[in-house]
């Protein structure tokens, strides 16, 4: 993160409680309607709350911003493994269940307005949402599924150098052209069906590349 985001320390715990998730959901409609514009006070007045308890929460702006990155970040999930007991279906599981979550968030009108506030920021070298984005989103989520794939190694299923470099593959495979479309105005649709699909196929291409299967 850059430097001088110091406000994260003021951050409500990892699990919200119901109010603040009242208020974390406010945010993101408020991102919806009022773009770079968003405030402490508007959040305060559209989420029903004080001021003081927004700061006694979140620490300021970029706190509060940071809290509802890591809520809507934390929908994509990937189920745990244990360690000696993953075998080929499991591993296809996990990856299938994190690239469908993935898809999922991304392309609700939230996410896509947040990320597009988060480039408008980054692009006018104003506020630290990119930032925070990067390190809540994409960062954190590599470090969620990088023990899976390890762990696939580690059973012999997967043959890879670099854990990172293998996420970043994976994430090409499932993102492909998706997230810009929907960022820059293109009416994709993505129903549970399709979510579905483009996962399955995301992990079998994934295992093509990587699975020790394919290159015996």
């Amino acid at each position: 993160m850059e430097p001088g985001l110091t406000a994260t320390a003021a951050l409500s715990p990892d699990e919200p409680s119901p109010r603040q998730i009242e208020v974390l959901e406010a945010t993101l409609r408020q991102m919806m309607t009022e773009g770079q514009a968003v405030t402490m006070n508007s959040v305060a007045r559209a989420a029903s709350c004080s001021k003081e308890t927004l700061y006694k929460w979140f620490g300021d702006r970029d706190g509060l911003l940071t809290a509802t990155v890591k809520w809507k970040a934390s929908r994509v999930h990937v189920g745990a493994v244990e360690p000696g007991r993953l075998d080929r279906a499991a591993l296809v599981a996990r990856l299938e269940e994190f690239a469908r979550n993935w898809l999922t968030v991304i392309s609700s009108e939230t996410s896509i307005a947040l990320n597009r506030i988060a480039i408008g920021e980054a692009g006018a070298k104003k506020g630290h949402l990119g930032a925070i984005v990067l390190e809540n989103g994409r960062f954190a989520l590599g470090n969620r599924l990088k023990p899976v794939l390890e762990a696939g190694r580690d059973a012999g299923l997967l043959i890879f150098d670099d854990s990172e470099e293998a996420f970043r593959t994976f994430f090409g495979l499932m993102a492909r052209d998706v997230q810009i479309r929907l960022l820059l105005g293109d009416s994709l649709e993505l129903p549970p069906a399709i979510i579905h699909s483009e996962a399955a196929r995301a992990a079998r291409q994934f295992l093509a590349l990587h699975g020790a299967e394919s290159q015996t």
